[in-house]
């Protein structure tokens, strides 16, 4: 029996075909997954971050406009600085003047695993014009001995 001569391409195909079955049964199954509106798309969102390391300090800088500081909390524990809070969605039935929202509200978490010389006694935290800043001063951390053999 002769088989077809195959394509390169016909593999591609198969690819697609088989990837956009794949994602129409789970449209189907979770259908809120895929919704670009809606209650899933708003319940939660990941703030941008940066982590700077200095000379004598660690800053984490978070992006979170519109969120009150009273909405985030701030935990040390076992060495994990978390970061949680929410953005508030202020409902509002009047649609007027809006083509399409892509601000993300709801609930936020981040976690940052801080190093040794991380001093957990020195941290801080700032909110200014939509910007938190945390910084952690950083402690002597003590250096490896070699211990030599007799």
């Amino acid at each position: 029996m002769k088989h077809p001569a195959r394509r390169p391409t016909d593999l591609w195909h198969r690819f697609q075909d088989d990837f956009e079955q794949l994602t129409r049964t789970m449209n189907e199954r979770w259908p809120s997954l895929f919704e670009e509106e809606g209650e899933m798309a708003s319940r939660e969102w990941s703030p941008s971050v940066d982590v700077i390391e200095e000379d004598n300090q660690f800053l984490i800088k978070a992006d979170i406009p519109g969120v009150d500081p009273k909405d985030i909390e701030i935990t040390l524990d076992s060495g994990n600085l978390v970061i949680r809070g929410e953005r508030k969605w202020e409902k509002e039935e009047k649609k007027e003047g809006y083509m399409r929202s892509e601000c993300s509200h709801g609930m936020f978490y981040r976690r940052f695993n801080l190093p040794d010389s991380a001093d957990p006694e020195t941290i801080e935290a700032k909110g200014k014009d939509g910007v938190l800043t945390v910084t952690i001063g950083k402690r002597e951390v003590s250096q490896p001995k070699r211990i030599s053999i007799q």
